[in-house]
């Protein structure tokens, strides 16, 4: 092999270790494509390189999330197989196609050491699936922090839409997002005058995350406002605690999960038998505006509340599956519940509430979840990027698919604007009297 062929041929083992493309230039329009920042994480065995569970991301959160409060995920060997030339002929036409473009492009195109992660972008986009997805070393480490709870930026969850919009799916309370306007549904159009056309959800969260203190300009399309309209917003180191949990009136004890992440399943038992330990006559669990994390976690969250499984229904592409039964030892297996949710309820956030729906342990307040039912597995590689790969879909332990459907609730309330200025929570008011009803009907009996 002649020596100005082989920084080819090195690039084209790459290409066909991670099932490279046949089209390349896909990679150099369409890039990375993600449609939520909910995510369910699955670790993966061993001898794998270790994942984290985007997706979520979840919904990642604006402020700087990394989804990794994961163990560092494990790099990927150096690849060792070697590309014959029967195997390299079909990439020809890959630089053909390259050599026609550098000469003849109007405009920037990926440097040399861009053109791995170009084309595996390429690949990744050609799946046509929203949560197989490639990330560069940078937008990998701001994923990392997703489930860390402490990130700069505005402070709230965003989703990218089918039609690749970003939106607000809520703004998290006392933080500046809320502050400065936001609403939940809220268009984010463009970020300091960048149009966010065209990008992947990473691309927006990176240009709105920045150091506390400096100010953001983001452009927003609200429904029944026809014309879009700026707001700024001060960014801020933003603390997002896992777990909030605090006694209600009547006995009733109140516990919200805010990601899934590698601590929450320490401080949901922590605070459960601080909770029990104050003999509550019954118990609301809050997932509104969880965007999701790791599947164990969401496994073991789920044993709390549900002591026989499945939990949930595992579904590969050659039509196997795999049923998650309850971890042994809940905390709160027979307590009177209610779980709270809504539409930023999302992956892990909805395998809790889906064992608990579908077991008749407890009921469901709010709104429909996000719904979001694939499984994916985070491989970190040896430079620091992701390759997050769709590995499964998940079903509730009734068999319910949940992706692109969400769960609806046993009881529907809506929060409206005039409840949010008012400072009202209806579906945390209809949750304590439908625990009520159900403490008096049983003291009657």
């Amino acid at each position: 092999m002649n020596a100005d062929k082989a920084p080819r041929y090195i690039l084209l083992t790459i290409l066909l270790l991670i099932g490279a493309a046949l089209f390349f230039v896909a990679g150099l329009g369409t890039g990375l494509y993600v449609a939520q920042s909910a995510v369910l994480v699955q670790l993966p065995a061993t001898t794998a390189p270790t994942a984290a569970l985007s997706t979520a991301s979840p919904t990642p959160t604006l402020p700087e999330p990394t989804a990794t409060l994961t163990p560092t995920p494990t790099a990927l060997p150096t690849p060792t197989r070697a590309v014959t030339e029967d195997q390299a002929e079909p990439f020809d036409i890959f630089w053909e196609a390259w050599e026609i473009l550098r000469d003849q492009f109007y405009g920037e195109l990926p440097t040399e050491s861009e053109l791995p992660y170009a084309a595996i972008e390429g690949v990744i986009a050609s799946t046509g699936d929203p949560y197989t997805a490639f990330l560069d070393p940078v937008r990998a480490e701001i994923v990392r922090t997703d489930l860390s709870g402490s990130f700069e930026g505005i402070g709230a969850t965003v989703r990218m839409r089918p039609d690749g919009r970003l939106e607000i799916v809520q703004p998290l309370p006392d933080h500046p997002a809320i502050d400065a306007g936001l609403r939940a549904a809220d268009i984010v159009l463009s970020v300091d005058g960048t149009g966010l056309e065209g990008m992947n959800i990473y691309e927006a969260i990176s240009l709105i995350r920045g150091p506390a203190g400096t100010v953001v300009r983001l452009l927003v399309q609200r429904e029944g406002i026809e014309e879009p309209f700026e707001i700024e917003v001060i960014r801020a180191r933003i603390e997002v605690p896992v777990v909030e949990s605090r006694m209600l009136v009547d006995d009733l004890a109140y516990l919200r999960l805010n990601e899934f992440g590698q601590t929450a399943i320490e401080e949901v038992e922590r605070a459960l038998r601080a909770l029990l330990d104050e003999n509550p006559r019954g118990l609301i669990l809050d997932l509104r505006g969880n965007p999701g994390g790791y599947l164990t976690t969401a496994i073991e969250v789920s044993s709390e509340f549900v002591a026989e499984g499945p939990i949930l229904i595992e579904r590969f592409r050659d039509e196997t599956e795999r049923a998650y039964d309850p971890v042994a030892g809940g905390l709160a297996l027979d307590i009177p519940l209610v779980v709270l949710v809504d539409g930023g309820s999302a992956s892990a956030s909805e395998i809790v509430a889906g064992a608990i729906q579908d077991s008749a342990r407890g009921i469901l307040v709010g709104t429909t979840t996000l719904g979001k039912g694939s499984v994916q597995l985070v491989n970190t590689l040896s430079d620091g990027s992701q390759l997050r790969v769709t590995t499964a879909s998940w079903f509730t332990p009734a068999g319910r698919a949940i992706h692109g459907e969400g769960l609806t609730p046993d009881i529907e309330v809506e929060v409206t604007e005039a409840d949010i200025e008012a400072d009202r929570d209806p579906q945390l008011e209809r949750a304590i009297e439908y625990l009520r009803e159900g403490i008096a009907v049983g003291t009657e009996e």
